[in-house]
C-alpha cells in the first residue's frame, strides 16, 4: 500500500535530488566525524537514505552499505548516481526500517539521518536499531528536534499541512525527548553536536560492548 508519506516522497524526489546542501560545512563535518567509526570490514545500514548522496559519499570507507528508503522514486535516483560513479558496494532497496529484517546483532553500524522526525514510532524504530547492532556497534542521526523551538504552532500546522498533502508527516519532540529515546533503549550518547540554533541535532550512540 502506497501511504501519504510515500506519495509525498515519490513527488518531490526530482526536485529534492537537485537541490544543493543547505549546510555544506556541517554536512561535512557530520560525514568526517561518522568516518572516524567506520572500517573496511564493516557492515552498514541506512535507513531513510534519500537519493544516495550520503551513502555513496561513505561507500569506499566501509565493507557494505544496505541503503533503504520509503521512495521507489528516490532509490531510482540514487541507483543512477552509483551507477554513474561505478559504486557497487552499496545495495539500494525500497524498504523502511520498520519492514526490513535484518538479524540481531550483525550490523557495525546503523545510519538514520534525517529521518527520526519523519516517523510516528521513534522509540520502536531506536529499540529494533539497538538489536539489529553488535555490541559496540554504532548508530549515527541528525535529527530536527522542532519541540525545541516553535512547539504549540508547529503542533497545529503539521496536521494541517500534512493533510492537504504540502508536506510530510514530522514529529514533535526535544532534543532531550531524543536523547533519552536513545538512552532508554540501551544507548550510550558518544558524541552531540548543534551547528547552530534550530539546526538538526547530529549524535553517535554506541550500544553497550
Amino acid at each position: 500500500m502506497v501511504d501519504q508519506s510515500t506519495k509525498f516522497w515519490d513527488k518531490i524526489a526530482e526536485r529534492y535530488s537537485k537541490q544543493p546542501i543547505a549546510d555544506e560545512a556541517a554536512y561535512q563535518k557530520k560525514l568526517q566525524v561518522t568516518r572516524e567509526h567506520f572500517r573496511p570490514d564493516m557492515e552498514v545500514l541506512e535507513f531513510g537514505c534519500g537519493t544516495g548522496s550520503t551513502a555513496i559519499t561513505h561507500a569506499p570507507y566501509v565493507k557494505h552499505i544496505h541503503a533503504i528508503d520509503i521512495s521507489s522514486k528516490m532509490i531510482e535516483i540514487a541507483q543512477g548516481k552509483a551507477d554513474a560513479e561505478n559504486v557497487e558496494n552499496v545495495t539500494f532497496e525500497q524498504s523502511t526500517v520498520e519492514e526490513i529484517s535484518v538479524a540481531d546483532q550483525t550490523l557495525d553500524v546503523v545510519l538514520g539521518l534525517s529521518i527520526l522526525h519523519l516517523l510516528d514510532n521513534k522509540e520502536k524504530v531506536i529499540a529494533k536499531v539497538h538489536k539489529m547492532l553488535k555490541p559496540g556497534g554504532i548508530f549515527v542521526t541528525s535529527t530536527a528536534c522542532i519541540g525545541d523551538t516553535m512547539m504549540r504552532f508547529l503542533k497545529v500546522i503539521v496536521p494541517i499541512g500534512r493533510f492537504f498533502g504540502l508536506m510530510p508527516q514530522v514529529m514533535v519532540f526535544t532534543t532531550k525527548e531524543l536523547e533519552d529515546s536513545l538512552t532508554d533503549a540501551g544507548f550510550q550518547i558518544d558524541y552531540q553536536w548543534q551547528p547552530g540554533k534550530g539546526k538538526a541535532v547530529f549524535i553517535v550512540a554506541k550500544k553497550a560492548e
